[in-house]
């Protein structure tokens, strides 16, 4: 058999990449915005980290073993999904909801779809949402404990400077870039995750292409129908506000759910930056991300659809009637 050609199954190249160690990454990269929460707001917002990270890990386990399915959580990506619904949740947030949006991210977006992969929405995002709709009183109080409670600096009226931005106030930009601010735990400082987000693209564990045109999309969308004309300043506190960046940088850029097409990302990221812009500026809430995310996922089967390119030697000819040949 020596010198023969070896013909096997596709796919004939493997990367030595695997889904473990992607999530990995994507771990270590949110790690300075987790850390900088618990920093920030003690130990009750590691408390929450760690239950809703336990919940999801539990959650898919005992689901596999219950239905009889291979147990996945090796993978990583219940640790994922449970540490980015608990960078989502307030600093004070009682222990019980962070648990049940951990188990209803797992269970109900992930798991009742078909596992990994089959998700039509991210789980960590579908979970929040179904938080704030349930439980919206202990999802938008931002009381503050710890080192946060004595130093942090108070440039909002309302719960966050985000709202204050919406309300016409003035909110410090500093804070907002540095995280000295209220916020969910890991969205507060939009340093910490931009340094998440720029390790996976030098990494190659995400592209550059959808944060990139998320966020100038909507920056563009802001200048022109945020009603502060060309104001620099109250862009710039857009941006570092709310979840935005923890969005685009890691939760947009999720695999399963973006789209694989190179045109399918750039107008996926077209559209969630107007989504956002229509949520934030026209909507009753100050924030918009995690909606605006959920919906342009929805209509990632449409996009990958129209952008997905002709197979080699293909030409796509019309016939009289409209219809492709």
């Amino acid at each position: 058999m020596a010198g023969k050609l070896q013909v096997s199954s596709s796919p004939h190249i493997r990367s030595k990449v695997t889904t473990s160690k992607i999530m990995m990454a994507v771990v270590v990269a949110l790690l300075p915005a987790a850390v900088y929460g618990v920093w920030l707001n003690g130990g009750h917002a590691a408390a929450v980290l760690i239950l809703s990270v336990l919940s999801a890990v539990l959650t898919e386990l005992i689901y596999e073993k219950i239905v009889g399915r291979p147990v996945t959580i090796s993978d990583g990506s219940a640790v994922v999904t449970g540490l980015l619904l608990g960078m989502n949740m307030p600093p004070q947030i009682p222990f019980w909801i962070p648990i049940i949006g951990s188990v209803f991210a797992i269970l109900v977006v992930k798991q009742f779809f078909g596992g990994l992969g089959q998700n039509f929405m991210n789980p960590a995002l579908g979970a929040r949402c179904f938080l704030m709709l349930s439980f919206a009183g202990h999802m938008t109080n931002f009381d503050v404990s710890g080192y946060a409670a004595k130093h942090i600096v108070d440039t909002v009226s309302g719960a966050t400077p985000l709202a204050a931005v919406k309300a016409g106030e003035t909110a410090d930009l500093a804070s907002m870039f540095f995280g000295n601010i209220k916020g969910t735990i890991g969205e507060t400082s939009a340093l910490m995750i931009l340094i998440g987000g720029i390790f996976l693209i030098a990494a190659g564990i995400i592209s550059w292409r959808i944060p990139v045109i998320y966020l100038a999309t909507f920056s563009v969308f802001a200048l022109i129908f945020g009603g502060h004309g060309f104001d620099l300043y109250y862009l710039a506190c857009e941006l570092c506000g709310g979840g935005i960046m923890l969005g685009a940088f890691f939760m947009a850029t999720d695999y399963v759910t973006r789209p694989i097409t190179v045109k399918g990302q750039y107008i996926y990221g077209v559209l969630l930056g107007v989504m956002t812009g229509i949520f934030r500026i026209f909507g009753g809430s100050a924030e918009g991300t995690s909606y605006a995310i959920i919906f342009s996922n929805l209509l990632v089967p449409l996009i990958e659809r129209s952008t997905i390119p002709a197979g080699f030697g293909i030409v796509k000819e019309k016939k009289k009637g409209g219809e492709a040949a």
